[in-house]
Parts: structure tokens; C-alpha cells; sequence
């Protein structure tokens, strides 16, 4: 690809700082980095990603809502967080945290253990006690 076929696609990346580097051929033939906005490509894949994500986070929710759950995973997965990530950046075991993922659990946490969670998510803790109807 040449430097001035490098895609601009804002699909994602309008009024954000983000930016692609792509790697493309300058007039003299050489490999050259330039920053990309987007590429239809790129974004109809991360389309699809998102469309699988939010359609997951959908069912984890009616299981919230049904009590099978609790609010905990469906955060978790909301923000592309497995079990394993949340530990890295909560310090509770992998175990601790899918017992949290039981409602009656869960609805035992101490103030601490809900602030960490809400703190890594980046939400309140009272988003983190439930979810969007």
C-alpha cells in the first residue's frame, strides 16, 4: 500500500487520540509507518466483535435479572474482562472472584470488596449493584 492509499476511516477513532500505524510504501520505495484514523476492514471486524460482545452481556444480564447471577459479571464482561484479567487487576483469586459471581454472595461483599471492583471497573458501586433495565 502507498502512503496516500493508507485508510482514514473515523469509523472509531473521531474526536478520540487514537490512531492505527500502518505501514506503507513512500515515493522512493521505502517501508514508512503513517498514522491511519481507521479502515473499513478493521472496523466492520471490530463490528462483529462488539455485536457478539453486547449480545453476551445481554444474556448475562436476564440472568442478573432472573437472580442466576450476579450484577458483578455482567460489569465484568461489559468491560471485556474475564475472570483471569479481573484477578490480575482486583488481586482476588480466580476462585474468589467467581464465587462474587453468585448473587447471594455478592450481595454479602463488604464496602472494601466493592470498591475495589467498582474501582477497576470504573464505575460507582451503586452501578456495580446492578444493571441497566
Amino acid at each position: 500500500m502507498k502512503v496516500e492509499d493508507v485508510p482514514q476511516d473515523l469509523k472509531y477513532f473521531k474526536d478520540t487520540v487514537m490512531r492505527d500505524v500502518t505501514y506503507a510504501v513512500d515515493k522512493d520505495g521505502n517501508y514508512k509507518s503513517v498514522m491511519s484514523d481507521g479502515w473499513s476492514v478493521k472496523n466492520d471486524a471490530l463490528d462483529i466483535t462488539l455485536e457478539d460482545i453486547n449480545e453476551e452481556c445481554e444474556a448475562i444480564r436476564q440472568r442478573v435479572l432472573a437472580g442466576e447471577t450476579s450484577p458483578l459479571e455482567y460489569h465484568a464482561a461489559k468491560n471485556f474482562m474475564a475472570v483471569d484479567l479481573l484477578s490480575d487487576y482486583t488481586g482476588f483469586s480466580k476462585r474468589t472472584i467467581r464465587k462474587h459471581f453468585d448473587p447471594n454472595t455478592f450481595s454479602q461483599l463488604d464496602g472494601e470488596t466493592l470498591n475495589k471492583y467498582a474501582d477497576v471497573l470504573r464505575i460507582t458501586v451503586e452501578e456495580l449493584k446492578s444493571v441497566p433495565k
